[in-house]
């Protein structure tokens, strides 16, 4: 219905006028009834109607000449789902652009396909090393007899090549918790994940302990994002300003040491106002500055979770609007296409990793042959 409705509106644009207008200047050319033709699309064999006109210049654009196979329809609703609008919205959507009437048993048809590609990426086998991972989790609301706000885990791996990808996504219940995180980062072993030399992750109670459980050589990096976050919590917001611009002297330290002296500093000034504040940030101390002993170019890509935040938003952008899901894997379907659908002239969570060459240098030189290029 949606091809003939496009193909009528085709024939319209090309004569310039609708069928059955009298009052239209007509020229030389004009609708000449029209020619069956089926075509394979990916709902199955479509009949259709071309029109024709009487000069025959006319060439459809959605279904060309000689076309048996109609490409591009599920892509253009798997795309609409990807960007956040739900089937009902994508109904009314294909509704709108077409003047037809698209079900929304249809659009779950079409975007149901991606389960099975889904399931196969989400066991796909993983390489040996990787030099950086990023580790953290977002809330979506998934309905089980009743809505609630569940975690999603998510992980991030940058490879010897500088290749940032996902290396899975992982519903779980309750809250966020270092006892899931241990299954999700045993999986990731099993499918091939034998070293990894960084991990950034949040101040999570447990995490640490279970990622050296796992890789007991890596090393654990509070992401200072992250911190700086869970600072501002404790502080009014008109000393927010004064706080960050002191905090940043002490992570962006040229050492340990450095750093220790610059918080001193921040401690006498703001210590007897947020003490809460000090107390956090000497409770994450161990973890918040294995990154000082490396160079800019390393910092630059460890000190943070940006990347992972960066596909966060991206996620929450998707389900936003879906205020819940039915499932765990209608969720999971979403956040995969929004991974699977990079954005044009934008930097996406895939891909190439900005400077990773001084950086590949200068982890080499500390881990050594824990990193292996392929």
């Amino acid at each position: 219905t949606v091809l003939q409705a496009a193909l009528d509106t085709e024939m319209t644009e090309h004569l310039g006028y609708e069928p059955g207008d009298r009052s239209a200047p007509r020229g030389d050319n004009h609708r000449n009834g029209s020619s069956p033709k089926t075509v394979r699309t990916e709902v199955g064999p479509v009949e259709l109607k071309v029109p024709r006109d009487r000069a025959g210049t006319f060439s459809p654009q959605i279904v060309p000449k000689h076309a048996r196979r109609v490409e591009g329809f599920d892509e253009a609703i798997i795309s609409l789902y990807a960007k956040g609008l739900t089937t009902g919205e994508i109904a009314v959507h294909l509704g709108e652009v077409y003047g037809t009437t698209v079900s929304r048993e249809l659009v779950s048809k079409v975007t149901d396909k991606v389960v099975e590609e889904l399931v196969a990426w989400q066991g796909r086998p993983l390489d040996r090393v990787y030099p950086v991972v990023f580790v953290d989790a977002l809330y979506v609301k998934i309905r089980d007899g009743q809505v609630a706000n569940r975690p999603i885990y998510v992980v991030l791996g940058i490879n010897c090549e500088g290749e940032r990808d996902v290396l899975g996504l992982w519903v779980g219940t309750g809250g966020e918790g270092a006892k899931h995180w241990m299954g999700v980062l045993a999986e990731l072993r099993n499918r091939g994940v034998a070293d990894v030399c960084i991990v950034a992750c949040d101040g999570l109670k447990g995490l640490p302990e279970a990622i050296a459980e796992v890789w007991p050589r890596a090393t654990v990096q509070h992401c200072v994002v992250h911190l700086v976050r869970a600072t501002l919590r404790y502080a009014s917001k008109a000393h927010w300003s004064s706080i960050t611009k002191a905090l940043r002297t002490v992570y962006t330290a040229p050492t340990v040491d450095a750093a220790e002296a610059r918080f001193a500093e921040f401690e006498t000034e703001w210590g007897q106002r947020y003490p809460a504040i000090i107390r956090l940030w000497r409770g994450a101390w161990e973890e918040f500055t294995p990154f000082l002993a490396f160079p800019p170019e390393v910092r630059r890509v460890i000190y943070t979770t940006n990347a992972v935040e960066s596909l966060n938003s991206r996620f929450r952008q998707a389900t936003r609007r879906r205020g819940h899901f039915p499932n765990d894997q209608a969720a999971l379907k979403v956040l995969y296409l929004v991974i699977r659908s990079p954005i044009a002239n934008r930097t996406n969570v895939t891909g190439r990793t900005t400077g990773w060459k001084a950086a590949l240098n200068a982890l080499t030189l500390f881990y050594g042959d824990r990193i292996a290029l392929n």
